[in-house]
C-alpha cells in the first residue's frame, strides 16, 4: 500500500517517470526472479546443514519433549 501511495505521488509530480516505472516493473521482477529462486535454494541448504549439525545434540538429549 505504501509503495502504491509513493507511485501516486510520483504520478502527480512527474507522470512520465511514473509511467516508465509502471512499464519497467514487470521486466525488473523477471530479471530478479532467478536471484530469488537461488536465495530460496541457499536457505534450504543452510537449514539442512543446521539440522544435520544439531542432530547429535538432539539425539543425546533423549526422549524429552522437543
Amino acid at each position: 500500500m505504501f509503495t502504491f501511495l509513493l507511485w501516486l505521488i510520483l504520478l502527480v509530480l512527474c507522470w512520465p517517470l511514473a509511467l516508465l516505472a509502471l512499464l519497467l516493473y514487470p521486466l525488473v521482477w523477471l530479471l530478479l526472479l532467478p536471484f530469488r529462486i537461488a536465495g530460496i535454494a541457499v536457505g534450504g541448504v543452510l537449514a539442512l546443514l543446521a539440522a544435520v549439525f544439531m542432530l547429535p545434540a538432539r539425539v543425546l538429549r533423549g526422549p524429552a519433549l522437543r
